[in-house]
């Protein structure tokens, strides 16, 4: 009686089927970064974000993506919206457009609730003195405060699914092509002051030091060339002490030293004060 013996993959080991070569991984990689070096632009495909360590990839560089690795993106909509919130959750798909199978997957979710579609400027102060307090607020910010009123869901449903699509589009395209580590997501669509606020998180506050004082030869040095500026007519005092306190702190002797620099007098000027007035 013959036995089927079924042999299973031994554990620890990495099978070789379907997989990828080390080369053939080196070349996709490559082939992001020439797109990216060819193709893309700076602030129209991807952009920096301040604080962050690596572009974040826009819409259209993910479009360029999905152009360059035969990629179809599909999407599906769970509405999770209530009588007071819009909210979405999408899932993209992507399908290779030659072979039909599905490369990857991501999830994206929008909601009215989020800031920056939740409130809206108050268009007029009658608007918001009319709108009842809960359903109004002032934003402040470093520099400026402004007077906003709630946002009609309904008026902003559109633009809450697009974002939802806009989301799970561009993390699809990163898990599919695994450029994340060359490319960034969500940062982009926060709101400015909230962006701001998380990409500084856990940085330390930075230190307030004192500017550095002119050291004594250093300034020796500097003021015979300053000077040499002033005697010819090139710099005046007030020039020299403006440029001389952009580079470090100066001490009360150096500041009335440089004050006491004088241009040379007009030659009439020179000749009435010895006394030969030519007039």
């Amino acid at each position: 009686m013959n036995a089927v013996v079924e042999h299973l993959p031994q554990r620890g080991i990495v099978q070789s089927t379907g997989r990828l070569s080390a080369s053939e991984v080196v070349q996709h990689a490559m082939v992001v970064q020439d797109v990216m070096r060819a193709v893309m632009k700076p602030e129209l495909h991807y952009g920096k974000i301040p604080g962050t360590d690596k572009p974040t990839l826009f819409q259209p560089g993910a479009d360029v993506l999905c152009m360059t690795f035969r990629i179809a993106p599909e999407f599906s909509i769970e509405d999770l919206s209530t009588a007071d919130v819009v909210r979405y959750r999408v899932t993209c798909r992507g399908v290779h457009q030659l072979s039909g199978v599905t490369l990857g997957s991501c999830v994206g979710e929008a909601s009215s609730g989020e800031e920056k579609y939740k409130w809206r400027r108050a268009v007029h102060d009658k608007e918001f003195d009319a709108t009842p307090p809960a359903l109004r607020r002032v934003k402040y910010s470093k520099n400026w405060e402004t007077k906003q009123v709630r946002t009609e869901p309904a008026d902003v449903a559109n633009t809450v699914l697009k974002m939802a699509e806009k989301r799970a589009k561009i993390g699809m395209v990163l898990n599919v092509t695994a450029c994340s580590d060359m490319f960034g997501q969500d940062l982009e669509d926060l709101d400015a002051v909230l962006r701001d606020s998380l990409v500084g998180e856990g940085q330390p506050e930075p230190q307030q030091t004192a500017p550095a004082v002119w050291p004594a030869d250093k300034f020796a040095e500097q003021f015979a060339r300053w000077n040499k500026a002033v005697s010819a007519g090139l710099k005046t005092a007030a020039d020299i002490l403006a440029l001389a306190k952009s580079k470090g702190e100066l001490t009360a002797e150096q500041e009335t030293a440089i004050n006491a620099l004088k241009a040379p007098a007009p030659a009439a000027e020179e000749a009435r004060e010895a006394g030969n007035d030519p007039q």
